[in-house]
């Protein structure tokens, strides 16, 4: 009888083991990151005015001339792969205490974990989380042709002009499944000229009309809207934003409006990247191709993973299915997961003590 209650005993003890296991499921730990150091020759942190304490000398900090902004998304899902992307932006730079980082999350979302989670991991980190409201979008989304496109927060790079301080003029976008691997500083100073909005690696060889519906190309009031210029397919991962003239064009009304008309006719298929192209395709500066390598996401189904493209490399991009975290935790690997593997801050993940 005893031998049988200690059996009993034994398997309740199993099954509240598993159970705590798959409560804890997904919940990661990060180790720490170095801290890494400005070069000499980096310029200082300068103030408009006298320098204050805690809110008001942060405030002043993101205001600074000399400050690089990064903006990215936070998502659960998606948080191993902004870690790795993090660590490869401060390890490349020459400045990476002039580095602000702007992350936007879901409203909904834990956003004071994901504050821990970036803290813990990055103490020296400057940063801010802004909350994104995800029902500013949730009814303009038309569904598109791959369910995880259809997330909100997805658009939240079309609301950066309204999230992000005013004093924020010009801020680096990147995506969450990427790393860099020069200094971002070249890429933040990318010119943009007299007019452009935003700057972006463009590329012509693609099939621009293959974004857009039959529906779009038979009805003239709409494809005169690319009349006068020469559109190209350009990535929204890596973009340079500048967010004063983004503010001064109310680019947000215009991006929404295209999502207005594709809920009433559908006239792209392809989540948040047509309405960008809509507004500004043929209208962009030009960044080197070597500032995303992108499409490295590929499937490696049947063997086929992705190559770079020919040239230098500065940032490769895992766009598309498949990421590398996923693919390296699952043993089947493409050959260029390896080079995002050393920024993979994960540590195992989190069991409770026996």
């Amino acid at each position: 009888m005893r031998g049988a209650v200690a059996f009993s005993e034994s398997i309740i003890s199993i099954l509240f083991t598993l159970s705590i296991t798959a409560a804890n499921a997904g919940k990661h730990h990060f180790r720490e990151a170095p801290k890494f150091y400005n070069s000499p020759k980096c310029p200082s942190i300068h103030y408009t005015t006298t320098p204050a304490t805690g809110a008001a000398a942060a405030e002043a900090r993101i205001c600074s001339d000399n400050a690089v902004h990064v903006a990215m998304t936070l998502d659960a899902s998606y948080l191993r792969g902004s870690m790795a992307a993090i660590l490869s932006v401060l390890q490349h730079s020459s400045c990476p205490e002039n580095i602000i980082f702007h992350f936007v999350a879901s409203a909904a979302a834990n956003t004071s974990h994901l504050k821990l989670t970036i803290a813990n991991a990055f103490p020296y980190l400057q940063f801010n989380i802004y909350p994104f409201d995800d029902s500013a979008v949730a009814g303009l989304i038309s569904t598109s042709i791959r369910a995880a496109l259809d997330c909100p927060l997805n658009y939240a790079r079309n609301y950066l002009a309204e999230l992000l301080p005013k004093c924020v003029q010009k801020a680096v976008y990147l995506d969450s499944d990427l790393v860099l691997v020069d200094d971002i500083s070249k890429l933040a100073a990318t010119p943009l000229g007299n007019e452009a909005v935003l700057a972006a690696p463009e590329y012509c060889n693609a099939n621009f009309t293959s974004y857009f519906t039959l529906t779009f190309w038979s009805n003239p009031s709409l494809s005169l809207t690319f009349a006068n210029r020469k559109p190209c397919y350009f990535n929204t991962g890596v973009m340079v934003i500048d967010l004063e003239r983004w503010r001064a064009g109310d680019y947000t009304t215009k991006i929404v409006e295209w999502m207005e008309l594709q809920k009433r006719m559908r006239i792209y298929e392809l989540g948040s990247l047509p309405p960008f192209l809509l507004v500004f395709a043929g209208n962009i500066a030009p960044v080197d191709h070597q500032w995303n390598q992108h499409g490295l996401g590929g499937d490696n189904f049947r063997g086929l993973c992705r190559d770079l493209h020919p040239g230098p490399v500065s940032l490769l991009h895992w766009s598309g299915k498949g990421k590398p975290w996923a693919r390296l935790d699952a043993n089947r690997p493409c050959p260029l997961d390896a080079l995002w593997a050393p920024y993979d801050l994960l540590q195992t993940p989190y069991l409770l003590d026996s």
